[in-house]
């Protein structure tokens, strides 16, 4: 009987770290994040947090709703305290009608309508490439910087992909450079995925010419090709963070003289997307590139695209 207790706490011991494998480091990070708040909610009030019941759940979204935080925050909130208490071996039905209809309620009060940070499109890649071009730094940092904004624009490349790129997951070929992917944020599976990025007729700006440029001055044969530098400029091992990404983006919008609050690290990626929309590439070939897993956010890009190609405006002669 012993022996049976002990192989059922070993399956649940292994079920629980299959369960955390299955997600991100950052989003396991952004689950904690989110949860540490509905914690202290529950400290404040004298409630238990961890388990907790729906009806706490729903008075937590009900204070989240008179702070007047956005739909986005409270439906992210609501999967983050489910995940927890998975993670940690309970249940909690997220689905209680308790939550669901106060979601619904707080939903048509407040509009569902969220305006999202702005993308990076073809003359605000231009103007960054352009400033780091003209920084007074050295050569090796302005090739690796224009290196990660084209690779990243080029491929549609979340910022977490981005620095997970190894010089082993590199392939060039006559039409451009093949790079693997091994783990995403949607690929649970850790099945993987090839983005292709083609040579641009355009030198300047593109991405292929300048990860080639970067692979030759930084002298990297193996590992993580996007790295820190030590001081002096010289390179280290340690793999750039997605943080550093987003900073180093936001600080060149701001050298360029745009307002980069209203951008993210996210930027880059839903810019392609939007950039492809409105060259007139279909969704189908966008989410090949960006690797999402449902049309509903690729058909957001495309919409927002075509908001003046396909204008009625347009077909009024005044």
């Amino acid at each position: 009987m012993n022996k049976l207790i002990t192989d059922v706490k070993a399956l649940q011991e292994e079920t629980l770290h299959n369960l955390k494998s299955s997600k991100a480091n950052n989003t396991i990070r952004a689950y904690r994040s989110d949860f540490k708040d509905f914690g202290a909610f529950c400290a404040k009030n004298d409630f238990k947090s961890l388990p907790t019941e729906p009806k706490i759940v729903s008075l937590y979204l009900t204070h989240l709703s008179i702070k007047d935080s956005k739909m986005s925050t409270l439906k992210r909130r609501l999967v983050s305290i489910g995940m927890i208490h998975k993670l940690k071996g309970h249940y909690l039905d997220t689905k209680h009608p308790i939550i669901i209809e106060n979601v619904m309620g707080i939903s048509r009060k407040k509009g569902n309508f969220q305006k999202g940070k702005k993308p990076i499109l073809i003359n605000q890649l231009k103007a960054i490439v352009n400033v780091i071009d003209n920084e007074k730094t050295e050569e090796i940092k302005k090739i690796r910087d224009k290196t990660i904004i084209l690779i990243g624009f080029g491929g549609g490349f979340r910022r977490t992909e981005l620095v997970s790129i190894d010089y082993e997951d590199l392939e060039f070929v006559s039409e451009g450079v093949k790079i693997i992917i091994r783990r995403s944020k949607t690929d649970q599976f850790g099945e993987g995925m090839i983005k292709g990025l083609p040579y641009f007729s355009n030198q300047i700006y593109c991405p292929v010419l300048h990860l080639k440029k970067w692979l030759k001055i930084s002298n990297i044969k193996s590992g993580p090709i996007f790295r820190k530098f030590n001081k002096g400029f010289n390179l280290n091992n340690n793999r750039l963070t997605d943080q550093t990404v987003a900073l180093l983006l936001k600080n060149y919008l701001s050298v360029a003289g745009i307002e980069n609050k209203n951008y993210s690290g996210h930027s880059l990626r839903s810019g392609f997307a939007t950039v492809s929309a409105e060259s007139g590439a279909d969704e189908r070939s966008i989410m090949a590139m960006t690797g999402h897993k449902t049309t509903q956010m690729v058909r957001r890009y495309i919409k927002e695209a075509n908001l003046f190609k396909n204008n009625a405006l347009n077909k009024i002669k005044i």
